[in-house]
């Protein structure tokens, strides 16, 4: 199996967003740098974690590395077409960069090994994504967005449920 490594250095955009009906969705993690695009398939857990784990880290950058350069910007959230995942996304991990004040996001790809699968000498792809702050607040923003447009009560779970009066 081909080890899969992809550098955007920096991204042109990112963003989350889902195909399909509420209970049903698929959501996709998407960055893109001139004519190259990368989709990959995410869990709605790792949508909103993800979110969650931007804004702690883009506070903390703004308290300890005050960046007065940066100014708030309206960016596209939808995707991209096409939109051809490249993986399933196992995990994600988030960086910085001073030199270049660039936050960078490395997603691993999920390996599924079956019985016949040598585990020995496998490698999960990996993508990284370097991104501006403003860009990575917009993402965050935009994922937490995104979750939240599910079912009232995920709970649910797509079951049927009856009301009696």
């Amino acid at each position: 199996m081909p080890n899969i490594e992809i550098e955007l250095n920096p991204v042109d955009f990112i963003t989350i967003g889902t195909i399909g009906p509420k209970g049903q969705r698929v959501f996709h993690l998407q960055a893109g740098k001139a004519d190259q695009i990368v989709s990959m398939i995410i869990e709605k857990e790792q949508a909103w974690a993800l979110s969650e784990a931007i804004r702690e880290l883009t506070d903390d950058l703004d308290q300890r590395y005050p960046d007065d350069s940066e100014t708030e910007v309206n960016y596209s959230m939808d995707l991209h077409e096409p939109i051809e995942p490249l993986f399933r996304v196992a995990q994600m991990g988030l960086g910085y960069e001073e030199e270049r004040n660039l936050i960078v996001l490395v997603a691993q790809e999920l390996l599924i090994l079956d019985e016949d699968t040598d585990p020995e000498g496998l490698e999960p792809g990996i993508v990284r994504m370097w991104s501006t702050r403003a860009q990575m607040r917009a993402l965050s923003a935009h994922s937490t967005m995104v979750v939240q447009a599910g079912r009232p009560d995920p709970k649910l779970n797509g079951r049927l449920v009856y009301y009696w009066t």
